[in-house]
């Protein structure tokens, strides 16, 4: 976790205060912290489970950032970020919450994958380490929300983002990558060629599914009213 903050923080160091990915960059790295801390407590073989667990799903955000940076493609679930992420009418709160919604909604799933393979194990010997990471987006979104909503006097019922706010919940994303989760282990260790082929086909859409409602997050809304919040987090 210590390697994969320090690559957070140099990606910050290159990019401008209001660059959506920054942003999203900026409070994941606050957070960061606390991860490495979760993954620390409880037994041995509870420790390697959740380390080996914290440290595939934060390198999947990493990995994106640096295929963009390579001149490739971030899998789609980033992309929308990525193409939006200088847009002047996209508030720093979309930023974040589509940055949170690829992350949780595609990438974890597909790390608790990975980790079952390095591990030999299935995804039921790591649902106490899913649950320690589940409390760390938990302040994520807590932290997300403090910085960057607006005050209950800016955000009114008309404001178009109060709706945005009110389409997307974490708690039904990671129940979501939880159960993508089960279904891909089960999907790879089906007999026969098919397993394999279904669950290549099942990673493909998840990854869609889940750049279709950042994309939904990231629809322009126009710039907040001077009295709101900036989105200025500090690490």
């Amino acid at each position: 976790m210590d390697a994969v903050a320090a690559r957070m923080r140099a990606f910050g160091a290159l990019w401008p205060a209001g660059d959506g990915v920054a942003v999203f960059n900026r409070v994941y790295l606050t957070v960061t912290g606390e991860l490495g801390r979760r993954a620390g407590e409880g037994g041995a073989g509870d420790r390697r489970d959740v380390t080996a667990l914290a440290v595939r799903f934060a390198q999947r955000y990493v990995a994106a950032v640096d295929a963009v940076g390579a001149g490739g493609r971030a899998p789609a679930c980033w992309r929308p970020l990525f193409a939006y992420r200088r847009h002047p009418g996209v508030r720093p709160l979309q930023f974040a919450l589509a940055g949170i919604n690829a992350h949780v909604g595609h990438d974890l799933a597909l790390a608790v994958v990975d980790t079952c393979r390095a591990l030999g194990c299935g995804p039921s010997r790591l649902e106490g380490g899913f649950e320690r990471v589940g409390e760390v987006l938990v302040l994520l979104e807590e932290r997300i929300r403090e910085e960057l909503v607006p005050g209950p006097d800016l955000l009114e019922v008309a404001d178009p983002l109060t709706h945005l706010l009110g389409c997307w919940s974490l708690d039904r994303a990671r129940d979501g990558a939880w159960l993508a989760a089960r279904s891909l282990w089960q999907l790879g260790r089906a007999p026969g060629p098919w397993g394999p082929e279904l669950a290549e086909e099942f990673t493909e859409r998840l990854d869609r599914s889940v750049g279709l409602v950042g994309r939904m997050l990231l629809t322009p809304l126009g710039r907040q009213s001077s009295g709101s919040s900036t989105g200025a987090i500090s690490s």
